[in-house]
């Protein structure tokens, strides 16, 4: 528009004049800059966002579908551990020693006669000379579950060996035998190997092996039974060491 107020005259292209006004000061400005800041910023964040689901869109549907399977998998696996098969015996196909140097029941003899119950889903007998080769755990009245079961676990599963886990039945003055719950709850503190829990309700193993009925042990007791059933060694609270891994790692060669 011309001052005036007439319509502007079309200058020599056809075009209509524009009355362009130029502030005095820059600061009046400010406001326009800060939205063209603004919408600058926008216009960056909408760049980075495509640049970032380019990889995920340019196939589609694909990835997002790859990627839950194997989430899937990945949960699958998990609760497969956590509520899987329940471990059994590593079987064995010696024979058992002809003509042992002691009588069974010491060491040097094979296992006692008699069977145990093998405490895997439903209770399975289980004779007691065939629990081997592996390491057999007596745990006394009132134990408290110490780390050496962890370590003897461990022991013996890299070592291709059983590790079997029984109470002593047996009261020790006012204690009373660890029940079979709390037993397999110190067996789940296993994590590098799971013991195998049994339920000897004879005492056919504490008998031969823990210390005498009435008498509060220090600790486990670990009998090592070599492929053949016959009884290397009867350790009285073991430590975990050197010596102990020697004893379990003898048994294969044994």
């Amino acid at each position: 528009m011309r001052p005036d107020g007439d319509d502007p005259e079309p200058d020599d292209y056809g075009l209509p004049r524009v009355d362009v006004v130029v502030p005095d000061d820059a600061r009046e400005l400010e406001r326009d800059m800060l939205a063209y800041r603004r919408e600058e910023r926008r216009r960056r964040r909408r760049r980075r966002a495509r640049r970032l689901a380019r990889p995920l869109t340019r196939f589609g549907v694909a990835i997002p579908i790859i990627a839950g399977a194997l989430l899937v998998a990945l949960l699958s696996g998990v609760l497969m551990t956590a509520f899987g098969p329940k471990p059994a015996p590593r079987p064995t196909i010696a024979q058992l020693a002809p003509r042992p140097s002691a009588s069974p029941g010491e060491v040097g003899g094979l296992l006692p006669d008699g069977s145990v119950d093998l405490a895997v889903g439903e209770r399975t007998p289980t004779p007691l000379r065939d629990l081997r080769p592996g390491v057999i755990g007596i745990v006394p009245p009132a134990y408290e579950c110490e780390s050496v079961v962890a370590e003897l676990a461990g022991r013996a599963h890299e070592n291709v060996l059983n590790f079997w886990l029984v109470a002593d039945p047996r009261p020790a003055g006012d204690k009373k035998a660890m029940p079979l719950k709390e037993l397999k709850a110190c067996a789940g503190t296993a994590h590098y190997g799971k013991p195998l829990v049994l339920e000897d309700r004879q005492g056919v193993l504490a008998g031969a092996y823990a210390p005498a009925e009435g008498a509060a042990g220090s600790g486990v007791t670990a009998v090592f039974v070599r492929p053949d059933g016959v009884v290397g060694d009867v350790v009285q609270g073991p430590r975990a060491g050197p010596e102990l891994t020697e004893k379990v790692r003898a048994l294969k060669s044994g």
